[in-house]
């Protein structure tokens, strides 16, 4: 059983920049991926981010894509999501996500929906004040 936890929300003024982290309390050999949701009020989950373990491929939501970035350190089982400019429609919980296994067929598609059927943390409250 891999553990997430998720750190770094808090609350922050429009425009602001903030970086979330998430460590893995172990990587299983097969994992291929690893990654952001998020919960805003009212709406449903959201892909953010994601980005492979072997050669730091990375995928964005089209909310997102442009002003998050994310990476990684496997030496320490960690993700990051640095979040720039951010806005009060980007107030959420954020969860991080690991897959299980590399997919078959690796497509950005495949890979969110190795995650959204993986391991996941309990999030943490990103608040964007106007």
């Amino acid at each position: 059983q891999v553990q997430l936890v998720e750190s770094g929300g808090r609350v922050v003024q429009a425009g602001e920049s903030l970086r979330l982290s998430c460590t893995a309390s172990a990587r299983t050999y097969n994992a291929f991926s690893a990654g952001w949701f998020r919960l805003r009020p009212g709406k449903q989950r959201e892909f953010v981010a994601a980005i492979t373990w072997d050669f730091a491929d990375s995928y964005y939501g089209d909310s997102v894509e442009g002003r998050f970035t994310i990476t990684k350190d496997a030496s320490k089982n960690t993700i990051y999501l640095q979040m720039d400019n951010l806005q009060p429609d980007d107030t959420a919980l954020y969860t991080c996500h690991a897959d299980k296994w590399r997919p078959s067929t690796v497509s950005k598609a495949t890979i969110l929906d190795g995650l959204a059927h993986g391991y996941w943390g309990q999030g943490t409250q990103v608040t964007v004040s106007s």
